[in-house]
């Protein structure tokens, strides 16, 4: 189990170590941590690390498949039940308001007036309708379901972070004779009739007994006991609302940060909480992405304890807690817009509600990896009727085989071949939200009083890092009335130098074109692809799509339109030729385009709160790279910040002077001609990236999608080219040094690198009207 971060050594022994290995920095920390605090150690029920005593265990059920499902019917709330699982439903709201396994109280149902609910729920409907949508009766208790709908009429339905969203809700929830645990899914639904909306941050959560779950899974690196309420209440806040310095319990002299557990969603499809001592676990399944915003390389929260914030209170509950986010907010957000004349309907899930027990944490969460195949074979559910949800012979399938092709890379082999059908680029429909002067396009999002600050997807954008001002952790001010140069072009999300090109054409400002990165309006099948190339998608539901194809070892993507499937298709497409854009020769590269930043150093350590406090000290003359010397795994690190100069900032609240990163190469003549730098960048908190070439300027990258991915502790988000084209005259015979300068500000506005190339084309003359 791997600790979390490493503030005891930045708040105990700040100033005290050079360039360290991550590793070595922590077990410092440990060691200084106990040193300091000896004879002064909290005991164990103070600290809050022993669960309160719970009387509840959970009692012997009958063997799965012994006793019928049942549904009761009160004045207030549906029960379901089938002798394992027992769950509770607010007929008024579709808020699951219990849920017991094995007689155990699975929910924080005493402290939570909402103990698992979804985001946007049936409550402030115009009308209500409660019903059973699957009677047991009729089946002979093979099945269960209710529903519960909330008709907008054209109002406003939902609350929340996400905000409101102008649509008829319904939620239902299902449960089987056999099934240990229960399902839950959304169903949106917005006619002709009703005005434009958008829909805000939007996801289930569940909010856990915390006199039973202490133990957390999101994957093998953050698999871990978790602190207590009672720790995280008596913590100290750092830069950010989210995150607290502890000052109690396992994690002392650490900083807990919820967004340390966030997933990649593609690839974590079981995540959840554990007991130690009653030796149950509670666990998400997402058997299918398709109802996901994002694709393959969407990055979201997960679980956490449910933090309090703006408060002083000791005694707030802060009990554990589970998220399964379908339109993503962070990390570069997502977009669902409606126009009033969308026609419009999502079914998000149906997702299992997993519970289980065993003898470890470890065994249960295997289990529920394992449950994860079962649910994932069985989807699209055939249980599932009445809504727009294809069953498996109302859908198609699509295989095919990318050939990858570089005349520059001939024996390249390339890794995690992701291929998936997406709905076609297109452009967010401009939506008035009532507030704000003018049309807005979403929370936190565009037009109106001007820029969100996450790009139109941060909903939580204007909270996070509170305390430091906008202009000081992005280096300064944004110019709301900027505009986009160039023109939305080809398909591999590519940016111009003093304008924009491309997936994100939106500028501050202005609307931006929705790609399957931040859709969340639409579905998305995707799928890994052998590694022969290789592919087969199934389960496609009907429509028009366009076939995408990303890679590791490849720069850019693959993309082909006009991609038809009808129900019962089996579309069987030649081998597809990807031949990656070139602009020259290549001269050299740095990292691997993979959209990440885990190649580079610490970047396989990423989730810690404070890397941007560790910077100065292992890069004390900051990065200094040279091609064919150096090695990006060991002199790259992976987030490019401001450098923090000031040896009491270990809150991080203030900023950092600008920070140029040089790259040093040798050439054996003079070349002429075109240069191009190719930029791939996944993280941003910087409004601008300057580069120079000899010490002569060579273009600015302005235009920067703002994704909090570094203030989240990320190491990824999302993803786009830009490209610096320069006179190639400005480099000469012998060596040459480029440097990437980013501006003073706070510590976190900076940039995170996926890849760099630089390509010459020495036949091509550098047009003056523009680079």
């Amino acid at each position: 189990m791997k600790f979390k971060c490493f503030l005891a050594l930045t708040v105990i022994c700040l100033g005290f170590l050079s360039r360290l290995a991550a590793k070595t920095i922590i077990t410092i920390c440990i060691m200084a941590s106990v040193l300091a605090l000896a004879g002064c150690q909290k005991n164990t029920s103070e600290s809050g690390n022993t669960p309160a005593t719970n009387n509840m265990t959970p009692n012997s059920a009958p063997a799965a498949g012994t006793n019928k499902v049942t549904i009761s019917e009160g004045q207030d709330n549906f029960t379901l039940d089938n002798g394992t699982v027992t769950a509770k439903i607010s007929k008024r709201s579709g808020d699951l308001l219990s849920l017991k396994y094995k007689n155990l109280e699975m929910l924080d149902n005493v402290d939570q007036h909402q103990p698992a609910y979804w985001s946007h729920n049936a409550a402030q409907g115009q009308q209500i309708i409660p019903r059973i949508t699957i009677d047991p009766k009729s089946n002979g208790g093979e099945r269960g379901e209710v529903s519960v709908k909330g008709i907008s009429g054209g109002q406003r339905m939902g609350s929340g972070p996400g905000g409101s969203v102008v649509a008829d809700i319904e939620i239902r929830y299902s449960l089987g004779r056999d099934d240990s645990g229960i399902y839950t899914y959304s169903i949106f639904t917005h006619p002709t009739n009703y005005p434009g909306t958008s829909v805000g941050e939007a996801r289930f959560c569940a909010k856990l007994n915390d006199n039973v779950f202490d133990w957390m899974t999101v994957d093998s690196n953050r698999n871990m006991e978790m602190i207590s309420t009672y720790d995280w209440d008596h913590g100290t806040q750092m830069n950010m609302k989210e995150t607290r310095l502890m000052n109690s319990g396992l994690y002392k002299g650490m900083v807990e940060h919820k967004y340390d557990y966030a997933a990649n969603q593609f690839d974590v499809r079981a995540w959840g909480w554990s007991s130690s001592k009653d030796n149950v676990g509670i666990w998400f399944i997402n058997p299918s992405t398709e109802y996901l915003s994002g694709g393959p390389t969407k990055v979201e929260l997960s679980a956490h304890r449910d933090a309090t914030f703006n408060t002083n209170a000791l005694d707030a509950p802060a009990p554990p807690c589970l998220l399964n986010y379908w339109r993503g907010s962070h990390y570069g957000g997502s977009i669902c817009n409606v126009a009033a004349t969308d026609d419009w309907t999502k079914v998000i899930g149906p997702f299992l509600i997993y519970c289980n027990s065993g003898d470890s944490h470890d065994s249960m969460w295997k289990d529920a990896l394992r449950h994860v195949q079962v649910e994932a074979s069985a989807w699209p559910y055939d249980w599932v009727e009445g809504v727009d949800y294809p069953h498996k012979a109302e859908r198609a399938t699509v295989s095919g085989t990318i050939v990858f092709n570089d005349p520059q890379a001939p024996g390249l082999n390339i890794s995690n071949l992701l291929v998936g059908l997406t709905a076609p680029d297109y452009a967010p429909a401009s939506v008035f939200r009532g507030f704000g002067g003018g049309r807005r396009f979403g929370r936190g999002g565009f037009g109106g009083s001007g820029f969100g600050l996450a790009g139109g997807g941060e909903d939580e954008a204007t909270t996070t890092n509170q305390n430091n001002s906008f202009a000081a952790r992005t280096n300064g001010n944004f110019n709301s009335s900027a505009r986009f140069g160039g023109s939305f072009t080809n398909q591999y999300a590519r940016f111009g130098t003093n304008g924009f090109r491309g997936r994100f054409p939106f500028g501050f400002g202005l609307p931006r074109i929705v790609d399957w990165q931040v859709d969340a309006k639409n579905y998305e099948f995707w799928v890994r692809a052998d590694v022969n190339g290789n592919f087969t998608i199934p389960n496609v539901r009907p429509g028009q799509y366009t076939l995408h194809a990303i890679a590791d070892g490849v720069l850019g993507e693959f993309a082909m339109s006009n991609v038809t499937m009808t129900a019962g298709q089996n579309l069987k497409l030649s081998s597809l030729n990807w031949q990656p854009v070139r602009y020259g020769k290549q001269l050299w590269d740095i990292g691997v385009p993979n959209r990440t930043a885990e190649e580079f150093f610490d970047g396989n350590d990423y989730y810690h709160w404070g890397w941007y406090l560790q910077y100065p000290k292992l890069f004390p003359d900051d990065v200094n790279y040279t091609i064919g010397k150096s090695d990006f795994h060991k002199d790259w690190f992976f987030e490019q910040v401001p450098h923090n100069e000031d040896p009491d900032n270990a809150n991080a609240l203030r900023p950092g002077r600008s920070t140029a990163w040089s790259i040093a190469f040798d050439l054996p003549q003079a070349p002429s001609g075109k240069a191009t730098l190719r930029v791939a960048i996944c993280g941003v908190g910087t409004r601008e990236l300057t580069v120079s070439v000899n010490d002569q300027p060579a273009g600015t990258i302005t235009g920067l999608l703002y994704n909090a991915t570094i203030n989240r502790d990320g190491i990824g988000g999302s993803w786009g080219e830009h490209d610096v084209t320069f006179d190639a005259s400005l480099m000469r015979a012998g060596t040459n040094v480029i440097k990437l300068t980013i501006p003073e500000g706070g510590l976190t506005s900076g940039i995170m690198y996926d890849y760099l190339r630089l390509e010459l084309n020495s036949s091509a003359a550098l047009a003056s009207a523009k680079q």
